[in-house]
């Protein structure tokens, strides 16, 4: 996660230094201190100017004050649990952790319990099915990377599911163990399906989950219209039977990374663009398509292919005898997971 940390008082600068050391190593941490010690970048701008900031792009921001001076600087730039980032409290003497904002799809509940463990702090969580110890869709979503079709009837379900009423589940995942209290693989009113496919609605009220776990890979000529290249990928989704709601991320070399079109398309689908060096694409191992005027213009033999490659994890295309060269190009599905 991107984390910032901000600070208005020497105490709170010294509790902020703490959170910091805390999960440096396992995030990215910024401090900012109206009394700043070595490591802080100094805050030189109005608190809801900073969160602004945060939240166009931070994954978590974290208040050492009090609460009142985060609610009200986050205030103006709330829009949707969904987008939001995480956000947190935790007073000057670091007793208590509070998750404000984005507790279960944004991670602020967890955050807040794995800082307050650091912290020997108290945790103060007040989401319902936490409380009441139920299943939450919404967080076992955001944990395997799904996509919720429709939050409002994510938050319907766990309603039902705190008045102890059974909530359907089916899944093109096996499903190993003991299912969560108050779901069922049988007939109910409400449930839940995890599937790549938008299969018919099994029950009255079907909420659709969806893994997230296609990377696509783009190149494109520079200043392509954004329409064109949404167009393209929509239709090579289709092809290849991929709902745009499997997008995990875009990819492509870094030449592309401020390239309108794509940064579009990512926001549109409200997805990462990664983008590598040529000589980290062609250390991809792989049988790829080669394009010599590809090379010659980027340092790389392909960009989409090995592009969606590298960012899914190393997954080769298999297309060898694809002679395609369109000025946009998806590299096709290898081993099943980027296109």
């Amino acid at each position: 996660m991107r984390i910032r940390i901000v600070s208005y008082t020497e105490q709170g600068q010294q509790c902020a230094s703490r959170i910091a050391d805390a999960l440096r190593g396992m995030h990215a941490v910024e401090t900012f201190a109206r009394y700043p010690k070595q490591g802080d970048l100094p805050l030189d701008m109005r608190a809801v100017d900073w969160a602004k900031a945060g939240f166009q792009t931070a994954d978590a921001l974290i208040f050492c004050c009090a609460s009142g001076i985060a609610v009200r600087a986050i205030a103006p730039w709330v829009k949707s649990k969904t987008t939001d980032p995480a956000v947190l409290v935790v007073d000057e003497q670091a007793r208590f952790v509070i998750p404000l904002l984005s507790g279960h799809i944004g991670g602020a509940n967890e955050l807040a319990r794995t800082l307050a463990k650091e912290l020997s702090a108290t945790p103060v969580v007040t989401t319902a099915t936490d409380l009441n110890a139920r299943f939450a869709v919404d967080v076992f979503a955001a944990k395997n990377h799904l996509h919720i079709s429709d939050m409002q009837l994510c938050k319907e379900i766990s309603a039902a599911l705190l008045r102890h009423e059974p909530v359907g589940l089916i899944s093109d995942v096996p499903i190993t163990g003991e299912l969560p209290d108050g779901l069922t693989k049988g007939q109910a009113p409400l449930g839940v399906v995890v599937s790549q496919k938008r299969i018919v609605p099994p029950f009255a009220k079907t909420l659709y989950l969806t893994p997230k776990r296609f990377c696509v890979g783009l190149g494109c000529r520079k200043g392509k219209e954004a329409e064109a290249i949404a167009a393209f990928v929509s239709e090579q989704l289709a092809l290849l039977n991929v709902p745009k709601e499997a997008v995990y991320c875009l990819a492509s070399i870094d030449l592309k990374r401020d390239e309108a079109g794509i940064t579009a398309l990512a926001e549109a689908l409200h997805v990462p663009f990664l983008t590598y060096s040529a000589e980290a694409l062609m250390r991809v191992k792989g049988e790829f398509s080669h394009s010599a005027f590809v090379q010659e213009q980027t340092g790389t033999d392909n960009v989409c292919e090995r592009a969606a490659a590298l960012a899914a994890g190393g997954w080769s295309c298999r297309q060898k005898d694809c002679k395609r060269r369109d000025d946009v190009c998806a590299g096709k599905a290898g081993g099943g997971d980027f296109v």
